[in-house]
């Protein structure tokens, strides 16, 4: 029982971390409202597209929604060089906005779908643009990894609530009125969506300079081609999202033809997805306090597809709702674990483009996925479909655990020099993505005790902080200060380019982590606010060692 208390406290603490902050609080509920109206607007559209004709329709209006994915990623790449991505975000959302406010205006003319049809994959492509941009600002409104693990965990949570929010609100709308009252709501959340982010504080996403969006959109794809870590995650995540786009297809088979649940069925077993999102935050005071984000990764791929294998084998009404719950709780686990990682490992110059491109990747692969399931089904049967789609799944999440896990400890790493790095005054103004690049810059140096790490009068080639043990600073033979833990030097002769003005030497045998000169010039000379903060450093700094001088 104190088990159990003790991890709702855990979960209650991981949302709290959300709540206690304005801005997150405004990502959430912009979340909240779009993707309320998404899923609202997805029953409504099949509904009147089976309406005015039949599943024929329905398969049309499923391509038009998945086609304009595939060119989302370059077109928004492209827009990324001429329009910094916060006024690219709010063009694209009052867009979609607009386009869904004329869906709902067609839909009330009765008007011909060949229109319909244009303005929903004008209304998915506008979607497709939105959904990378907003990750990629997400980073840049944290300040910890923690605290993007923890809001990443609670967006995940809004997704599986609007799995159930949205279908209940379009079918309970539709009861008296028509689809087109739906999707006039669904533009009124789009809208509120759109001005609730536009309050938020426009963060500077770096970007490359000198490259046109599409060679900087693919010199980004292939940086996360040589990074085994982003190659690990964005492989996986696209597997999900394979068997994902297959099972939107297995469940209507298996609702209609092996469960013989007829229509409302389909819609009972979808909302179960959504619920089981739900239960899997249960789980977020575990996975995010012991920091298992990658291994969590793991767990939910084996959550999302061993119970679609076991619906195939056991193909039983009440066994497979509480299967699908499992389901939902993976879908979920996967979704923030994932987005979590690529959010930290991406390079921020690069971070907007990238995520454009990926999400086509990851939507188009749900189309994919869709495709092939007939092809299994026709194959296989449905058992079979499940069994085999489930099963693959699962067998992959268990090939890669232990990258996983090794994953989970170079993260770990990578966590403790982000927070050393945020403790110095000169990158503590510094956003957490650039923060994420600095770490992964810095190079372990051992310091014996007695060793002299930096001469007085050499030059300088690079910043050092401590790790552990003690280093003493010293002016022309005369003792300035003691740095310990936490501390940095060497920061005065690379912002202002002269000879090193101290001679630094261990006291005790010490780690300390460097970084290279252009590295740490990048960082801190091309923000506003840690180039004041080092400023300030040096000037006290300076000041110490004249008065040192003075007292000679």
């Amino acid at each position: 029982m104190n088990s159990l208390v003790g991890h709702v406290r855990e979960t209650a603490a991981v949302f709290g971390i959300v709540a206690r902050n304005s801005r997150l609080r405004l990502v959430v509920l912009a979340r909240l409202a779009s993707v309320t109206g998404r899923w609202a607007a997805t029953v409504a559209l099949g509904v009147f597209a089976y309406r005015h004709g039949g599943a024929q329709s329905v398969g049309v209006l499923a391509v038009a929604r998945i086609l304009p994915v595939v060119a989302a990623g370059p077109f928004t790449a492209l827009l990324l060089k001429r329009f910094h991505s916060d006024r690219l975000l709010f063009a694209a959302g009052l867009a979609r906005t607009a386009v869904v406010a004329g869906v709902a205006a067609l839909m009330y003319a009765n008007a011909g779908n060949a229109s319909l049809y244009v303005l929903v994959g004008l209304m998915a492509l506008l979607s497709t643009m939105v959904r990378p941009l907003q990750s990629a600002t997400l980073p840049y409104l944290v300040t910890t990894p923690h605290e993007l693990t923890a809001t990443n965990l609670s967006l995940a949570t809004i997704e599986s609530f609007g799995m159930l929010l949205g279908p209940l609100v379009a079918g309970v709308i539709m009861s008296f009125s028509q689809p087109g009252a739906v999707l006039a709501l669904t533009a009124a959340l789009y809208g509120l969506s759109t001005l609730l982010v536009r309050l938020l504080p426009a963060p500077e996403i770096a970007r490359k300079t000198g490259m046109t969006g599409f060679r900087e959109t693919f010199d980004g794809l292939l940086a996360i081609h040589r990074d085994r870590r982003l190659r690990l995650v964005a492989g996986l995540y696209t597997a999900e999202n394979f068997v994902a786009g297959a099972l939107n297809v297995l469940l209507v088979v298996a609702a209609l033809n092996l469960l013989s649940l007829g229509n409302s069925g389909v819609g009972i077993l979808n909302a179960t997805i959504g619920f089981g999102g739900l239960v899997a935050a249960f789980a977020a005071g575990a996975v995010i306090g012991r920091k298992r984000v990658a291994s969590s990764l793991g767990l939910g791929l084996v959550l999302f597809g061993a119970p679609i294998a076991l619906i195939g084998a056991v193909p039983r009404t009440v066994s497979t709702l509480l299967l699908l719950v499992l389901v939902g709780a993976g879908v979920a686990i996967v979704n923030f674990s994932s987005m979590t990682l690529l959010q930290r490992a991406i390079p921020d110059d690069a971070l907007a483009s990238v995520f454009s491109m990926l999400q086509s990747l990851f939507v188009g692969t749900l189309g994919v996925g869709a495709l092939v399931a007939p092809v299994l089904v026709g194959q296989l049967g449905v058992r079979g479909a499940l069994l085999v789609s489930g099963g693959a799944l699962s067998v992959l999440a268990v090939l890669r655990w232990r990258p996983l896990i090794l994953l989970d400890s170079e993260r770990a790493d990578d966590d403790e020099a982000v927070d050393l790095l945020q403790g110095i005054p000169i990158f503590g103004p510094l956003p957490l993505p650039t923060l994420e690049r600095l770490a992964r810059s810095l190079e372990p140096v051992d310091v014996p005790a007695g060793a002299v790490v930096v001469r007085e009068g050499d030059e300088g080639d690079r910043y050092y902080a401590v790790r552990s043990g003690r280093v003493r600073v010293a002016s022309s033979g005369q003792d300035v200060k003691v740095l310990g833990a936490g501390d940095g030097f060497g920061e005065i002769a690379l912002l202002r380019d002269v000879p090193r003005t101290a001679t630094v030497t261990a006291l005790d045998d010490s780690r300390l982590y460097a970084l290279d000169r252009d590295s740490f010039l990048e960082c801190v000379a091309g923000t506003p606010s840690s180039r004041g903060a080092a400023d300030e450093l040096v000037d006290t700094r300076l000041a110490e060692l004249r008065s040192v001088v003075a007292s000679i």
